[in-house]
C-alpha cells in the first residue's frame, strides 16, 4: 500500500429496497471530514411496475446529500418540499433539530422501469448547528461547476476543490467531487483539505501506484499530494472529506448528535409520532427494536 494511503475500507452490503454498499461508518473509521455516512446505491435494474419506496423516517443533527448517476427520486419532507432529483443534481437536506422525509421512485419511472444508481451520504452538522431549524435546498446539475483537466472531468458537488467552489451551501469546509478519468488519465489531488477519501465507483484506478479495488475507499494521508491514475477501462470515483469534525458524534439509527440525550429524545419523539409529518404521506418506518 502506498505511503500516501492511511487505510482502505471494504464495503458492507445492506438492503434498503435496493442493494447498497456501506463504506462509512466502520470500526476505527467513523468519519472522513464531516462525512459520517457513505452509501453506494445500486446499480440495479427496476422492472416495469417496480420502484423504490423509502417510507417517511426522521433525522436530527445531520445533512443528507443525494447524488445520482442514473434514475430519479421524488423527495418529500415535513417542510412541504416535493422535489424530483435526477443525475447530476444535488439534494441537500439539513435536519437540524429534526425533519421527516421520504424518497420514492417517480411515477413515470415506476411505470417504465429503469436503472437506479447513486451515492447517498450524511454530513454531520457542527455543534452550533445541530439544533437549528431544518432546511432543504435543491441544486440542478446546470448549477454544479464542471472542471476539465487532461483526460478528466470533475463535478464539484459541494465545498471547494481544484480552485473552484460549489454553490451548494455547507456548514463546514467540505470536499465533495465526482470525477471521471479516461483510460490512462492522471489526476493530482493536492493536500488542500485535511481529511480526504477516494471511493472507486467503477473502472480501474491506482493511487501512487497502488491499485484500489472497485467499491473500496482509500483514506489519504494528511499533507500529501497523491496521483490518481486510471487503467485501460477508465475510472469513475468520488473525492470526499474536508475539515475534521468539531468533536465526536454518536450515531443511532437515523440520528446523529453530540449528546446521548438528544438521540434519546429524538427516539422517544419518533416512537410517539411527534415529529412533523410529510404532507400526503401516511406510512412511516418504525423505530427499530
Amino acid at each position: 500500500m502506498a505511503a500516501s494511503i492511511d487505510a482502505v475500507l471494504e464495503p458492507r452490503t445492506q438492503d434498503i429496497g435496493v442493494p447498497v454498499r456501506r463504506l462509512i461508518p466502520q470500526r476505527g473509521h467513523r468519519a472522513c471530514g464531516p462525512f459520517v455516512f457513505f452509501d453506494h446505491m445500486g446499480p440495479v435494474e427496476m422492472a416495469p411496475g417496480q420502484g423504490l419506496d423509502v417510507r417517511p423516517h426522521p433525522h436530527i443533527g445531520l445533512a443528507t446529500v443525494t447524488y445520482l448517476f442514473e434514475g430519479a427520486f421524488m423527495h418529500r419532507d415535513s417542510l412541504g418540499t416535493v422535489q424530483r432529483i435526477e443525475p447530476g443534481d444535488v439534494n441537500w437536506m439539513s435536519a437540524g433539530r429534526g425533519i421527516t422525509h421520504s424518497e420514492r421512485s417517480p411515477d413515470d419511472l415506476r411505470h417504465s422501469g429503469g436503472r437506479v444508481h447513486g451515492i447517498q451520504t450524511w454530513v454531520a452538522l457542527p455543534v452550533k448547528d445541530e439544533q437549528t431549524e431544518p432546511w432543504f435546498r435543491h441544486y440542478p446539475a446546470a448549477d454544479i461547476p464542471v472542471l476539465h483537466r487532461e483526460g478528466a472531468v470533475l463535478h464539484v458537488i459541494a465545498g471547494d476543490a481544484f480552485g473552484t467552489r460549489s454553490p451548494v451551501e455547507t456548514s463546514a469546509r467540505t470536499l465533495y467531487v465526482a470525477a471521471y478519468l479516461e483510460a490512462d488519465a492522471s489526476l493530482a489531488v493536492p493536500p488542500e483539505h485535511i481529511e480526504r477519501g477516494v471511493y472507486l465507483v467503477d473502472g480501474d484506478l491506482t493511487i501512487d501506484g497502488s491499485a484500489l479495488e472497485p467499491f473500496h475507499v482509500a483514506l489519504l494521508t494528511r499533507g500529501t499530494t497523491v496521483e490518481l491514475k486510471a487503467g485501460a477501462n477508465g475510472a469513475r470515483l468520488m473525492l470526499f472529506g474536508g475539515d475534521p469534525l468539531d468533536g465526536p458524534r454518536l450515531i443511532d439509527w437515523n440520528f446523529v448528535a453530540t449528546r446521548r440525550e438528544l438521540i434519546d429524545a429524538a427516539k422517544e419523539a419518533w416512537r410517539a409520532q411527534q415529529f412533523d409529518k410529510v404532507p400526503g404521506e401516511t406510512e412511516w418506518i418504525p423505530l427499530p427494536v
